[in-house]
């Protein structure tokens, strides 16, 4: 039986998103939850919501051996690039640890928007270490990744209320550097950043759910969730849970992503990249030291 079957190709291309039903063995989940209780038990300067209701941390990976060995070994990264039929590299990874008891919803959102890089080969691999099922599991707009729109992020500062950072921050964009810089690393929270005016908001899909095409999913551990980098999702809520809701999820790239400065930035970049200085439109792969392929198809 193929890793990800042609079917399976064709739903992540249309739909945006596609659930893999048990493509991680056990040992891997076991993994996955030693990781997220190992970065759940050490948060760093990146760790945003310690002790609430949702935590999330940027590169849980660095903190935690189980799951840098869990992206490096498992076949997580071989699922995307057979998905994408093609070379992949990773990009970073972030924890969603939500604790037993009523689960806290995750807004919807675009990941596009958020990060200094472009293209149409980014996929998101979402892994949980507990049943999850619909009501509080990964939701998605269906084809929303083919609308063509960097919406504006539903996190960040107004301009309006610090025109004199505001005025810095587009200094650093003049000069080719990111609005968030390597320090983001020590200390850093989602609203150390401005929303970008420019981009348009969000459509209000939670209150007009009717309006939207959403696809959702009954999720099991070893099960896989790969969607779209710019496909439009959230994570349901509202409801009590007699377990936790141990989130993973790594960003992957394929050959046509390229770096690309964002006024609407909001994570900072990998911290080995600053030191290189990217210009707009390089490719990741101009970067092997820092994204060395994870991946890649025989030819």
């Amino acid at each position: 039986m193929p890793l990800v079957s042609d079917e399976e190709i064709t739903a992540f291309q249309n739909d945006g998103a596609v659930l893999l039903k048990q493509r991680l063995d056990p040992e891997w989940n076991d993994l996955l939850e030693q990781g997220l209780e190992e970065a759940q038990a050490h948060p760093d300067g990146m760790s945003a919501g310690v002790d609430m209701a949702l935590r999330i941390d940027q590169w849980p990976s660095r903190q935690s051996q189980q799951l840098k060995r869990l992206l490096d070994e498992s076949p997580i990264a071989e699922i995307v690039g057979t998905v994408l039929n093609a070379p992949v590299r990773f990009y970073m990874d972030q924890m969603f640890y939500k604790p037993a008891g009523p689960i806290f919803p995750s807004a919807w959102h675009q990941d596009t928007c958020y990060y200094n890089v472009a293209g149409e080969e980014l996929v998101r691999a979402w892994v949980c270490a507990d049943p999850a099922p619909r009501d509080v599991s990964l939701e998605v707009v269906r084809g929303s990744h083919r609308w063509n729109v960097t919406y504006r992020p539903p996190v960040g500062m107004d301009p309006a209320s610090d025109p004199e950072r505001v005025a810095e921050l587009e200094a650093k964009l003049a000069r080719g550097e990111p609005i968030i810089g390597p320090e983001a690393h020590e200390q850093w929270t989602y609203f150390d950043s401005f929303f970008d005016p420019d981009l348009p908001a969000l459509p209000d899909i939670e209150d007009h759910r009717d309006s939207f095409d959403i696809l959702g999913w009954d999720y099991e551990p070893g099960d896989v969730i790969l969607f779209h980098g710019h496909i439009l999702h959230s994570a349901r809520g509202g409801v009590t849970l007699d377990h936790p809701r141990r989130s993973h999820a790594s960003l992957w790239a394929g050959p046509d992503v390229q770096y690309l400065h964002r006024r609407s930035q909001a994570i900072p970049d990998p911290l080995p990249l600053y030191e290189l200085q990217p210009k707009d439109g390089q490719p990741l792969e101009d970067f092997p030291e820092v994204f060395p392929i994870a991946w890649a198809p025989e030819r």
